[in-house]
């Protein structure tokens, strides 16, 4: 057990508390991220593939947007950058834009098509 972490009589949970960022904490940062044109945040549009913790606390993002001619397609992974960076913990936070497999509306969360009426 890490010394670091474990105290006689109480218990540190690893985590952000511990410096490292969480998965779930990163989904929230994503989640706060909205295509201008579409009132659903990117995570719930299913446009974040891939979010990976590296041991030295850098992220690595891999998302796509919904066409390739997206007029957010500058903006919308600095967002998701700037997002990341801001979570306890993160390091550095590099964001790749992919598009294989290309995005298609059955990436979207139910909650999404319901927003969007898309069900």
């Amino acid at each position: 057990m890490d010394d670091a972490a474990y105290r006689p009589g109480t218990w540190t949970p690893q985590g952000e508390e511990a410096g490292k960022p969480t998965e779930d904490a990163l989904i929230a940062a994503c989640s706060n991220v909205y295509d201008p044109e579409i009132p659903v945040n990117i995570y719930e549009l299913g446009l974040i593939y891939a979010i990976d913790i590296n041991d030295d606390n850098t992220v690595k993002v891999e998302m796509t947007l919904t066409a390739p001619g997206c007029p957010s397609a500058q903006e919308l992974p600095d967002q998701v950058r700037d997002s990341i960076l801001a979570v306890p913990g993160v390091a550095g936070c590099d964001v790749e834009v992919v598009w294989d497999p290309p995005w298609d509306p059955s990436r979207m969360t139910e909650d999404a098509r319901l927003a969007l009426n898309m069900f």
